[in-house]
């Protein structure tokens, strides 16, 4: 199964696209089963994926209205970025 997951943060510029590439190496590297788009707050809206990854301060306001969400401290850490897609692929396998 190959999940589908949105990067954002409020605006959708910079720290969410460099979240983004940072989080497909990720992905690449371990072929984890997920694919990302890019997008800010407005396209949470119509997003019918399964993961939500962003910054830490704005994950806590999504908890409970996303179906997942990962906040991420680091935006450069890669090992930080491994673990959180780790478990979220632990907890809904």
């Amino acid at each position: 199964m190959l999940y589908k997951a949105i990067v954002c943060c409020r605006a959708g510029m910079g720290s969410s696209m460099f979240l983004k590439i940072k989080a497909d190496q990720v992905i690449a590297e371990n072929s984890l089963p997920i694919k990302t788009v890019h997008g800010n707050m407005d396209t949470l809206i119509d997003f019918n994926g399964d993961l939500v990854i962003t910054m830490s301060d704005l994950s806590e306001e999504l908890q409970g209205k996303m179906p997942y969400v990962i906040g991420i401290d680091r935006v450069a850490d890669k090992n930080e970025i491994k673990e959180k897609l780790e478990k979220f692929l632990n907890d809904i396998e």
